[in-house]
């Protein structure tokens, strides 16, 4: 079903699969990857309410498209996080990125030999942005809020978006995680990971 036009202020999600120009030194399994990336999420925007988007390449856009500002965020980030857990269960991690702002959503023109969809807004360009370049650099299975123009919300009311760390910019969404208590354990975790994956680097490079 195409997608209405929609022109208004909103949260946008940028979210594209973490290391794809490995997986594309291999064709079939870069395409296995992006069918299921496809695929997920059309099953996941197809039963969730008030979020829509699209997939091209590596990457998706999402966005709320109805009620009020606090609805729309925890449209997204429901949508978000069951992207991601699918994604996961086959070894695909995810890096995700939300902004709110103006976004301008225009359907499909065409013409022969040309199809483009036409997206405007600063949201979008927030959140691809961060998620490309912003500081300091997103990791594999992460998904953040941008802080900047946030509306009047109650992130409080949210226990699994917080900041994290020195981070001052972003807000970060824990969508694997059940309760907050369980944060501190998990990124003590992550970061041994990153110890483990290093010291393999090392030994390799001295034998």
């Amino acid at each position: 079903m195409p997608i209405a036009d929609f022109n208004g202020n909103t949260f946008v999600a940028f979210t594209d699969i973490s290391g794809f120009k490995e997986l594309m030194k291999n064709d079939a399994t870069a395409l296995e990857a992006i069918k299921y990336f496809y695929q997920t999420g059309f099953n996941v925007l197809r039963d969730t309410d008030n979020v829509e988007g699209f997939f091209v390449s590596d990457c998706g856009i999402l966005f709320s498209r109805n009620g009020d500002n606090q609805t729309k965020l925890l449209s997204i980030l429901d949508a978000v996080k069951k992207i991601n857990k699918r994604m996961i269960e086959k070894n695909y991690m995810l890096t995700t990125s939300i902004s709110f702002g103006s976004f301008d959503y225009q359907g499909k023109i065409e013409f022969q030999g040309i199809e483009k969809n036409a997206i405007y807004g600063g949201a979008y360009v927030q959140s691809f942005l961060d998620n490309e370049t912003g500081k300091p650099k997103i990791q594999p299975g992460q998904c953040r809020l941008v802080k900047q123009n946030l509306p009047d919300i109650n992130i409080e009311n949210i226990t699994l978006l917080v900041e994290r760390g020195n981070d001052r910019q972003h807000l970060y969404y824990y969508w694997h995680l059940e309760n907050p208590e369980e944060i501190q354990n998990f990124e003590n975790n992550y970061r041994d990971s990153y110890s483990l994956k290093y010291a393999g680097m090392i030994n390799a490079l001295k034998s």
